[in-house]
This record gives structure tokens, sequence and C-alpha cells, in this order.
């Protein structure tokens, strides 16, 4: 019997990872097939990498799909959805491949199940090139909170090399995906009933947060207080509003550090709108020879550049939302930047949901 995949380029854009995690996120929920060729092509270390095979081997497990071509360096993929099962999953990356990563690829089918579930992941929690814990948690999570009842539990830190850190995310779905009798009713529904997303304005800064961690190998050289100190002395001088930054550290197998900033605005300037949150984010990791001092300060001008741009969504924000703003369509954000990797993750929802998205260049404007 033949049957029709979605041809998708992974070599298309900025040509990484992203590319597979949105497509096996997408294909899982709409229950569409695809193929991708040349999967990172372009890199040095082409093809498939080691979290990429555990995205994958993940949404088999949640809804028994066939993945032909899941090895290492592979450069060709074919994914066959099946019907998503509620399940409680328990996954080790046995690296210190990103969770967030990972969670990428999850995350979006697994908030449509028919009962609530937990995933447990072990794995890297504050890597390079990937979204912090922290990150995830207080930025991305707001936003999908539309779509279902989330909570995230940070159970270990786990640094680049070693990993082994440890996450909990608990979903109780709002909508669940087996109360139709097809994909097309679904995204029907979820059109009409879920809170659009009009983010054009940062309005009133309210406050600023933040979180720095290290390992507790590490506590004696008080580094997360002055990654702490070193931004909040920065931001301090640039804003006029409550900033907290907490310290903490934890036993890890590997040595590691970093910070996690958190701009929250409201459109009250008294009170913060939960339903609707405006929030901005900023990060930086530590490294062998890098002052902490130096990290903290990346991190604050990175977020003081985000507030800068009057955009209500950061350019990391922005990419990682497109999914679940295309499931809803007649949204409008604003961005401080379209990069490409946003702009090939909308190649690539576009493959399962249509023409989709409308990009205002100048402005920064996201359209659906």
């Amino acid at each position: 019997m033949f049957i029709f995949l979605i041809q998708i380029d992974g070599n298309w854009g900025e040509g990484g990872g992203s590319i597979v995690r949105t497509a096996l996120a997408l294909s899982t929920i709409t229950q569409k097939p695809f193929e991708v060729y040349d999967i990172r092509k372009g890199r040095k270390d082409a093809g498939l990498k080691n979290q990429h095979i555990y995205c994958a081997k993940s949404l088999q497990e949640l809804c028994n799909a066939n993945a032909e071509g899941a090895e290492l360096g592979s450069l060709h993929l074919k994914y066959y959805p099946k019907k998503i099962i509620a399940k409680n999953l328990n996954i080790d990356i046995e690296t210190a491949g990103s969770i967030t990563l990972l969670l990428q690829a999850l995350l979006l089918p697994a908030m449509f199940v028919s009962k609530p579930i937990a995933l447990t992941i072990a794995g890297g929690t504050d890597v390079k090139w990937s979204p912090t814990f922290d990150y995830f948690n207080n930025v991305l999570l707001p936003q999908l909170q539309r779509f279902a009842k989330i909570e995230a539990k940070l159970l270990r830190r786990g640094y680049y090399p070693k990993g082994n850190g440890k996450v909990e995310i608990k979903i109780n779905p709002k909508f669940k995906l087996n109360e139709f009798s097809n994909f097309d009713e679904f995204h029907s529904h979820l059109k009409q009933n879920v809170q659009k997303y009009n983010l054009i304005e940062q309005h009133h800064l309210i406050q600023i947060k933040g979180i720095s961690h290290a390992s507790k190998n590490i506590e004696s050289a008080r580094v997360a207080e002055r990654q702490a100190h070193s931004a909040q002395s920065i931001l301090g001088k640039k804003f006029n509003a409550p900033i907290k930054i907490s310290s903490e550290y934890q036993d890890t197998l590997s040595t590691g550090s970093g910070i996690t900033l958190l701009a929250i605005f409201s459109k009250n300037n008294e009170d913060i709108d939960e339903n609707n949150p405006i929030r901005i984010g900023a990060d930086a990791l530590g490294e062998q020879g890098k002052k902490a001092e130096i990290v903290g300060e990346e991190a604050a001008k990175n977020l003081i550049k985000e507030i800068g741009s009057k955009a209500p969504v950061d350019k990391h924000l922005s990419d990682q939302i497109l999914p679940f703003i295309a499931l809803i369509w007649d949204s409008k954000i604003k961005t401080s930047e379209i990069t490409y990797h946003c702009k090939t993750n909308i190649y690539t929802t576009q493959k399962f949901l249509g023409e989709v998205f409308v990009l205002n260049e100048e402005e920064k404007i996201i359209l659906a």
C-alpha cells in the first residue's frame, strides 16, 4: 500500500536538528508521516546525533511509531506515527544531551493525551546550544498553559560532559485528541477554543528575576553568588524595577555553572496577567577559564538587548512557540529578531499545517 510521506529538506535554512525535532512533534500530533533527507548535511558532524535518536525513540514509545534510519550519523529518516497513548515515560539520554531539546519533540504531542501523564527525563539541563531548564520553565511553559496544565520540576542539574541531570514534567491535558474522529476536527476545535497569542507590546516592566547556579564542588569560590552579583549590578543601573536573583548549588557529576534571567511585563502596572504572560529571558553558561563575573555580565547584557528591542517575545522564544501558534491561528507576536532558526521552524511547521505564517521583517511581527 502506498503511503504519502511529507518531504522535508533537512539542510534547509540553518540546517540544524530543530527540523527533525519539530517534524517529529508535528507528525505525531497530525498523524502525517514524513521523510527528512540531508539531515544536518552542512554540519561538521552531519546526520542524526544521539539526542535526535532519543527524540524518535521517545515518540515511538508514546505512539508506537515506526522510524527508519534512526541511527547515529544517519542523513535520512522516515517516520510513521500511530495513535498516541497516554502513558508515563522514563527516558535516560545517557549523556549530557539536552533535556529541553528532547522536549521540543515530545512535549507537543504529550500535551494532548487522554489523561494526565508524567515524563521523567535524565540528561543535560544546562548545556550549550539549547534552552536552559530555567528558561524552559519560566519563559516557554507559561506560554503553553493555554493548551494544558504543565508543571516542571528540576530534580537534579546536569552539566556537560557527563549530564545526569533529571527533570519531571507533569501534564494534565485540557484538550484530548482521542475525543475527535481525526486531527482536522481536533485542530478546528483548538482554533475556536484556545486563547490566541497577541504579544505585540512589552507594556510595563514589573520585575526582573533570575536563578544563578553552580556545581557544589565550586561553592567555595562563590561562583553562583558572583554571577548573580555581576548581573544584578549591571541591571540595577539600567532599570528602575525590583531585581531578585537567587543563588544555588547542587551535587553534579560534572563541574558547571550558569545563570538565567527573566524580565516580567504586564499591561497593568500593578498586577501580572498570568493568562497572557509577557516574559523575556536571557542566559549564559560558565566554562573553564571564564570568570563568573563575565557569565553574569553576558546574561545581563543579553537581557538588556532584548528589553531594548521593545518586543514582548525574545528571539529564542519566537521559534519555540511557532508550532503552538500554528495550531490556533489568528495570532500575532512581535519578536526582537526573526532568526534563521525561526525561519527554519516556519518552513518545517508549514509542511504539516499549511501556509500559516506571514512575516513582517521590518517590525519583526509573525502572523498566523
